[in-house]
C-alpha cells in the first residue's frame, strides 16, 4: 500500500557507455580491456571496460599509466558525437515512456514513478523499460528502484553490470548499513579518509554518529552524510525539459557589419557562457546562434552538437552557425548566443584528445575567473583579435588577455 508521501524512484544507468558504444561498433572488443581516451603520453583516460579496471584503471587516470598497468589494452579514442546520439535516442525511450524523468547526465536517469504500484507494479513497470532500452539501443542497462535517489543510485551501483536491484520502502537504511562509507554517492577520497582516520569504516558506524559530531567535523556536509547514511534524501527528480539554457545577447549602440568587431563579441559572448557551464558542471547539447538586423528582422539557427563545455569545440560551432545564418549584408542590431539541452557531465573527461596540460589550463583559467570575474581572463581575440585565429585556442600562438580591475 502507497503511504503519504512515500515515492518510487528509478534510476537508470548505461554501464560502461562510451565503452559499451565502441563495442558495438566493434563486436571484437567484447570482453577486452578497453580504454577510451588519447593516445599521447599526456592523455586521459575517459573511459574503461570492467576488464580494464580488474588491473586498477580508473578513469581520469593518465594513459601512460593505464598503459603500464595493462600493457595488452586496446584504446579507442573516442567519438562524443556517437555517444551523443545515443544518449538521445535512449532519452526518446525513457521520454515516450515515463511520466517523470531527470537526464542526470549523458549515460544516467532518474524516473520519478510514484503511485504506479496502483495500476502496473513499479517493478514491473521499470524493468519492462529497461528492456526495452536495451532491446532498441543493444546497450546494457543497470537499474535500481527505491524510495529515494540516493538510494536507487546506490542500488543501480549495486546491481552492475546490467543487472537491477529494488530496495522495499523502509529498508533502505538496512541496505546501506554494511556498505563501506565510499558507496556513498558524493563521499570522495579526502572525506572518506577523514572519516576512517576517526575510526568510521562502514554507512552503519556513519549513521550512528550523532549528527551534531558529524557537522562539527565536516560543517554542512556532515548533515548530508548523516541523512545519506540513513537511508534519507528529498532531492526531488527535476523535470528533463525544465533544465534552463544558458544564453547572452549584445545590442550594439550601433548598427554594424564590422565583422571583426562582430567575431569578437561572439567570442567574448560563447566565453562567457562556456564558463558557466562548466562552473555549473553541465555539458551543452545544443547551440542557437540569434541575429537582429537594423530593420529588426530577427533570424536563429541552431544545431545538436556532441555534448561539450569547452570553449575551443563551442566557439567552432558558434562561427559555423553565424556563417551560415548571415546572409542578408545588412547592419546588424543584435546578435546572440545560447547553449541549450543540457545535462550534468564534466567537461575534462569529455575531451578525448587533451593533455594533461589542457585540462590544466581549463581548471587554471577557470579557477581566476571564478575569483576575479570572467571578464578578467579572456583570449587575445576577444578583445578585438580575429576570429579565425580564435578557432586555434590552444596552439602555440594561442594568446591570453588579462584584464585589469584597477588602473595603473
Amino acid at each position: 500500500m502507497l503511504l503519504d508521501g512515500q515515492r518510487t524512484i528509478a534510476h537508470i544507468d548505461m554501464d560502461c557507455f562510451f565503452v559499451s558504444v565502441e563495442c558495438l561498433k566493434d563486436g571484437s572488443l567484447k570482453g577486452k580491456p578497453v580504454l577510451v581516451g588519447g593516445r599521447g603520453d599526456r592523455a586521459v583516460v575517459a573511459a574503461c571496460s570492467y576488464e580494464a579496471r580488474t588491473f586498477g584503471i580508473h578513469s581520469a587516470m593518465p594513459m601512460k599509466m593505464a598503459l603500464r598497468l595493462c600493457p595488452h589494452a586496446i584504446i579507442r579514442g573516442g567519438d562524443m558525437e556517437e555517444y551523443s546520439n545515443f544518449s538521445r535516442h535512449v532519452t526518446d525511450i525513457i521520454a515516450g515512456n515515463a511520466p517523470l524523468y531527470e537526464k542526470s547526465s549523458i549515460d544516467e536517469f532518474y524516473l520519478d514513478i510514484s503511485g504506479m504500484d496502483k495500476y502496473f507494479g513499479s517493478l514491473k513497470w521499470a524493468s519492462e523499460l529497461r528492456q526495452k532500452i536495451m532491446r532498441e539501443t543493444k546497450l546494457p542497462i543497470s537499474l535500481g528502484l527505491a524510495s529515494n535517489k540516493m538510494v536507487s543510485k546506490v542500488a543501480t551501483n549495486e546491481a552492475k553490470p546490467s543487472g537491477q536491484l529494488s530496495i522495499p520502502f523502509g529498508q533502505e537504511k538496512i541496505f546501506l548499513a554494511p556498505m563501506p562509507i565510499d558507496k556513498i554517492p558524493m563521499v570522495g577520497k579526502e572525506t572518506a579518509a577523514q572519516l576512517r582516520r576517526r575510526g568510521v569504516e562502514t554507512v552503519k558506524t556513519l549513521s550512528e554518529i550523532p549528527i551534531g559530531l558529524l557537522e562539527a567535523w565536516l560543517g554542512k556536509n556532515g548533515i548530508s552524510l548523516w541523512n545519506k547514511a540513513n537511508g534519507i534524501d528529498e532531492t526531488p527528480v527535476i523535470p528533463f525539459h525544465e533544465q534552463k539554457s544558458i544564453s547572452t545577447e549584445s545590442t550594439f549602440s550601433t548598427d554594424t557589419i564590422d565583422m571583426d568587431f562582430i567575431h569578437s563579441e561572439l567570442v567574448r559572448m560563447t566565453e562567457k557562457i562556456a564558463f558557466e557551464l562548466r562552473q555549473q558542471n553541465r555539458l551543452a547539447g545544443c547551440v542557437t546562434v540569434k541575429i537582429r538586423y537594423s530593420d529588426f528582422e530577427t533570424v536563429t539557427k541552431q544545431m545538436s552538437i556532441a555534448y561539450t563545455a569547452s570553449d575551443h569545440v563551442l566557439l567552432e560551432k558558434v562561427k559555423e552557425l553565424f556563417s551560415k545564418l548571415y546572409d542578408r549584408r545588412l547592419l546588424i542590431r543584435l546578435i546572440g548566443v545560447r547553449f541549450s539541452h543540457m545535462v550534468s557531465g564534466n567537461y575534462q573527461i569529455s575531451l578525448f584528445e587533451d593533455t594533461h596540460e589542457m585540462i590544466s589550463l581549463y581548471q587554471a583559467i577557470d579557477s581566476i575567473k571564478s575569483q576575479y570575474g570572467w571578464q578578467l581572463l579572456m583570449r587575445g581575440s576577444s578583445s578585438g583579435g580575429r576570429f579565425e585565429e580564435q578557432l586555434q585556442p590552444y596552439q602555440k600562438k594561442e594568446t591570453f588577455t588579462m584584464k585589469r580591475r584597477y588602473p595603473k
